[in-house]
């Protein structure tokens, strides 16, 4: 068990007029290892409930747990948390400011208490697996491109070795390539590193080919919690709510109802084109 929250609520300006009821009553369990898709319209209260994942928010009412300890008890220590369950922001200039990429990508370590060499020594070997070379560490964080910056913000959080690793909408902004090769390092590391991941996105396409589990939220609320498959099978139920199955789930639908016999519930282009090659070689219609 890695996280677990319990009843979590969370309102902001609780008792004025602009009081938001942002989490409603959240049960939910992040196993260790895991890569989950966190999903829902603006609003829905994605940002607010990863916010609460490493304390960066505490919630107004219910408990969340890190490996079995209460993160809001007396004397838990929550900046050993917040170097274990990493949050890369959005927009990642929100994280970069020292005057070069290697000093950005030191400041965690040796807030964790490390040597300068330590410090140095984990950050060239976040930078390294980002895909960020040696000819970056001196550049300002300000002049790398997009892309760049958010693989710099992404270093910064692993060289303090997270267990878990939190991004909200790390693609936002950038071009197919540049998503592709975010999304792709992100796998990379889940794969190679063990790192648990919840990836915040609006692309469906993207969480479709990346994620084992979704989560949806709607208005404060889960409204699903699922392999990807079984959501999206909901998708007219997430067009209710803001939100779109993957494009080639439609097709897939079209298809079924001109009486080709393909699994509508697809979810990735890869298993789009198998299943609409086996209708095609097979004759079979629905």
């Amino acid at each position: 068990m890695s996280i677990k929250l319990e009843h979590v609520n969370y309102i902001y300006s609780p008792g004025t007029a602009y009081e938001i009821h942002a989490l409603k009553d959240i049960c939910l369990e992040l196993k260790d290892g895991e890569f989950v898709g966190l999903i829902g319209h603006t609003g829905s209260g994605k940002s607010t409930l990863v916010q609460h994942l490493n304390g960066l928010v505490k919630a107004t009412e219910g408990r969340i747990y890190f490996h079995g300890e209460d993160i809001y008890g007396a004397d838990y220590d929550m900046r050993r948390l917040r170097s274990k369950v990493g949050l890369v922001f959005q927009y990642p200039e929100h994280q970069l400011f020292e005057v070069d990429v290697l000093s950005d990508v030191c400041f965690g370590p040796k807030n964790q208490g490390l040597s300068a060499e330590e410090a140095q020594e984990r950050a060239k070997a976040a930078l390294a697996m980002v895909g960020l070379g040696e000819e970056f560490y001196y550049q300002s964080p300000f002049e790398l491109s997009g892309g760049q910056k958010r693989r710099a913000a992404i270093a910064g959080v692993l060289a303090m070795e997270p267990e878990i690793l939190v991004l909200d909408e790390p693609t936002a902004g950038l071009d197919p390539k540049g998503r592709d090769e975010i999304l792709n390092q992100i796998q990379k590391l889940h794969q190679e590193k063990g790192i648990s991941i919840v990836l915040v996105s609006h692309s469906m396409e993207d969480v479709a080919r990346y994620v084992q589990r979704i989560i949806v939220m709607n208005q404060g609320e889960v409204l699903f919690d699922d392999v990807p498959r079984e959501v999206f099978c909901h998708y007219k139920e997430l067009e209710q709510v803001g939100l779109a199955a993957p494009q080639v789930t439609y097709i897939l639908h079209a298809l079924r109802e001109k009486g080709f016999f393909v699994d509508e519930n697809a979810t990735t282009i890869e298993e789009a084109r198998d299943t609409i090659l086996d209708a095609l070689r097979s004759g079979r219609q629905a």
